[in-house]
């Protein structure tokens, strides 16, 4: 029977794809599991594999080509199939794109089907939109970027070719003679105009994610300040033999996470979403951890954690981080979360008040943490000491959190963070 495959619905958000690659063509076997394409979102690219056995009979749309979610991209002839519709696959053919040319808008379908690609300056070589991006936010020339080996199929630049050769040239820069800067400085024409470029892709889903969360919540913040020094104590004495048999390091990330599972479960109104007027409490405790990536922000989702324990959060935790990093991530990786943690401490940040990851009711901001003098209250009196002192923000949607409920809540963090048993969890 011939089962029509239809461009995947890759996430709750994700309304279109653009195809990259084909890996199979029309006339191949198919295996079912077996990658039939290659797709690029706005946020990642994705292998798709194929969900039913037999022979391509018919390829829909071409490389390169931008299609909405559940349009028909190719057909299959299936002994085994019926006639429903894949909707987890796609597929697309591998086109030699003599002549192309690059921009970061949309491709738009020429005559003869091929897809081309509006500047000033032409390629022979074929680079996804995610590469384009990014070489234009970066400032790389095509005439740069063709230099650059791709580790693709048919040579083609992955994302991590291209933030491999970023920092090759960022290390470069650093180590230009003083003599050479003068020299070219000389030679630079400062502009006597405001310049303008596009806003990236991405970035202005964000942008859009944002302005729609602030319109649609009522924000609220609060502040508490969390006693770090035995968790820091631990961290330091157990990194190395945790790095010896785990293979990545042991970071505070997890003992947050593991006391926001905590709370959470005390409180469950912050584990919701509002839908109009009714209140949906979720079953699942799927936690959001903001990562930053490039020049963009990620978040993907940790699932279950109520299911986890400290160990299990370690390794979910570093699987996930790992993979956003790497830019492996897939759409349903970054959807489904119902509550948000992110960590500006890393880049030395005290505090701050975050924007509410939508559909979620609350996110908890972590700052960098820092020592500085505290005031130790004891049965024998009062003293000052040298304290890790973490400084967090929980922002909540006070349409139906009340301030009372959002104070109980992050004191219920800071409460299991400072009296954790440190000596059962590893």
């Amino acid at each position: 029977m011939i089962v029509e495959i239809v461009m995947p619905k890759m996430g709750e958000s994700i309304m279109e794809g653009t195809i990259i690659d084909w890996k199979k063509k029309v006339g191949d076997y198919i295996s079912k599991d077996e990658t039939l394409l290659e797709i690029s979102t706005d946020k990642v690219d994705s292998e798709i594999p194929c969900s039913h056995e037999g022979t391509v009979v018919e390829i829909l749309a071409d490389a390169n080509e931008t299609v909405e979610v559940g349009k028909v991209i190719a057909k299959i002839d299936s002994e085994n199939g019926d006639q429903n519709l894949a909707s987890d696959s796609s597929f697309k053919e591998v086109k030699s794109n003599e002549g192309l040319e690059t921009s970061i808008l949309p491709p738009e379908s020429s005559s003869d089907g091929s897809s081309s690609l509006t500047t000033t300056e032409k390629t022979k070589k074929y680079y996804t939109p995610v590469v384009m991006r990014m070489a234009t936010e970066n400032d790389v020339p095509i005439s740069e970027l063709e230099k650059i080996a791709g580790t693709g199929r048919a040579g083609r630049v992955t994302k991590k070719d291209f933030q491999l050769f970023l920092d090759q040239r960022s290390t470069k820069e650093f180590t230009i003679p003083i003599s050479k800067i003068n020299e070219e400085r000389s030679e630079i024409s400062v502009p006597f105009h405001n310049q303008f470029e596009e806003m990236s892709k991405i970035r202005e889903q964000i942008s859009q994610h944002m302005r729609h969360s602030l319109d649609t919540s009522a924000h609220v913040h609060v502040f508490s300040e969390v006693d770090m020094t035995e968790i820091m104590k631990f961290i330091s004495k157990n990194e190395k033999s945790f790095l010896s048999q785990e293979d990545f390091s042991l970071t505070v990330t997890p003992f947050i996470i593991d006391s926001v599972v905590s709370a959470l479960n005390k409180f469950p109104i912050m584990n919701s979403s509002l839908k109009g007027s009714n209140i949906e409490y979720h079953k699942n405790l799927n936690i959001g951890l903001a990562v930053a990536v490039n020049s963009s922000l990620l978040v993907p989702v940790i699932r279950n954690c109520e299911e986890k324990n400290f160990l299990g959060l370690c390794r979910s935790i570093n699987e996930i981080v790992s993979k956003t990093r790497s830019e492996s991530v897939s759409p349903d990786d970054l959807s489904g979360s119902t509550f948000t943690v992110t960590n500006f401490g890393v880049f030395g940040v005290r505090g701050g008040t975050p924007i509410i990851n939508q559909p979620n009711v609350g996110i908890l901001g972590i700052g960098a943490i820092k020592k500085q003098p505290v005031v130790v209250e004891s049965n024998t009196g009062d003293s000052i000491a040298i304290r890790s002192v973490m400084l967090m923000t929980l922002g909540f949607d006070h349409r139906l959190i009340d301030g009372a409920g959002g104070a109980k809540f992050i004191e219920k963090v800071r409460h299991n963070l400072e009296t954790k048993d440190l000596s059962k969890i590893l």
